[in-house]
């Protein structure tokens, strides 16, 4: 029986248990290498995705709202800044040019380009003046790009020509050149087609008599300039002023 006994008891010894763990005492090692980064997933998600991790995440979320908002103003910023000071500007020049009565002229079909200061004073023969066409003739240079739009009674922009000739001169138009009392200005041809190729009606060719009222503009400056060789005289009544000169280049 004591026999029996001993075996028993050896028998027993053989499944006892560590209370303190639900692992076997004797379970193998490399399970537990196994197990180990299951642990450490299990606790990289209880740190990122649990209630305790919300205020960081938040803070994170802020802080990339905050650097791409940044962005975007620092974009946007700039050129809006840009287009500001450059409409400001141009405002600055357009009320400067109305209150001191200033013309910028950049093309020398007439004269010189530059800055103008316009007066309304009676002009002479040989002055610079800046006069509204007829109706008839500005939508012709509306269409064919010869004048912009303004604030002239035809929709268009007032010209800045010379008086060639007043009520009472003789004016001579022939195609190679034309005559005031007599007297050839050189660059004076009339061209037949304009830059674009098309072609290009003038007045009639010979010598005539300015009626009063009447006056005949011209811009031998320039040998392609659009004035009374291709559409004759204009009243005298659209004749806003004279333009002096300021700065010229």
């Amino acid at each position: 029986m004591e026999g029996a006994g001993e075996e028993v008891r050896e028998r027993t010894s053989v499944v006892q248990q560590d209370k303190g763990s639900v692992v076997p005492r004797h379970t193998p090692r490399l399970f537990l290498n196994r197990l180990r980064p299951l642990s450490d997933q299990a606790s990289t998600i209880f740190a990122d995705h649990t209630i305790w991790s919300v205020p960081r995440r938040m803070v994170r979320a802020d802080c990339a709202k905050w650097r791409l908002s940044r962005w975007r103003r620092s974009r946007f910023a700039r050129p809006l800044a840009g287009f500001g000071a450059a409409a400001f500007g141009i405002s600055c020049l357009i009320l400067t040019a109305r209150i001191f009565r200033l013309r910028i002229m950049l093309t020398d079909s007439s004269a010189p380009a530059g800055i103008y200061h316009f007066s309304a004073v009676p002009a002479g023969r040989g002055a610079l003046v800046a006069a509204c066409l007829p109706a008839a003739i500005a939508q012709t240079g509306i269409v064919r790009g010869y004048l912009r739009e303004g604030d002239c009674p035809a929709g268009a922009e007032p010209v800045a020509k010379v008086i060639g000739a007043l009520a009472g001169d003789v004016v001579q138009v022939e195609p190679g050149w034309v005559r005031v009392n007599g007297v050839k200005f050189a660059n004076s041809q009339t061209v037949v087609h304009d830059s674009a190729g098309r072609s290009l009606p003038h007045v009639l060719w010979g010598a005539r008599r300015v009626a009063v009222g009447e006056v005949w503009l011209f811009g031998f400056n320039n040998a392609r300039s659009w004035d009374a060789r291709y559409f004759g005289p204009v009243p005298t009544a659209d004749l806003r002023g004279a333009l002096r000169p300021v700065v010229t280049w």
